[in-house]
């Protein structure tokens, strides 16, 4: 899938499902620009910017509609002037396709 296909695609349940597989998962991590792979492989994060708190939590809180809407929810940390989100899928015990659209809907946001 490419970028726009992710933006517009919408969650699935993954309960019974294997997590991607690293080629995979290598295609999808080119089509959401500064996403990057953790350590163990599991998860993909990016670290945003912004120029203060308000707009920080402005784009938290958008993070947190949007996620409550694909029923799909990261681990997010933040502070003065950035908000760090991760994106896995615990029940694949690691990366689904959910994750990579997440991950470009919240690119969405931001264009």
């Amino acid at each position: 899938m490419n970028f726009n296909e992710l933006a517009l695609a919408h969650c699935e349940p993954q309960k019974g499902r294997q997590a991607l597989d690293h080629d995979t998962v290598a295609a999808m991590l080119a089509e959401v620009p500064g996403w990057t792979r953790t350590e163990d492989g599991k998860a993909i994060v990016k670290d945003f910017p912004f120029p203060d708190f308000r707009h920080t939590l402005g784009f938290i809180n958008a993070v947190g509609f949007m996620a409550n809407q694909e029923d799909h929810h990261p681990d997010l940390e933040a502070g003065y002037g950035h908000c760090q989100i991760l994106w896995s899928t615990h029940d694949v015990d690691g990366l689904s396709l959910n994750d990579f659209i997440c991950a470009a809907r919240v690119e969405a946001l931001l264009r």
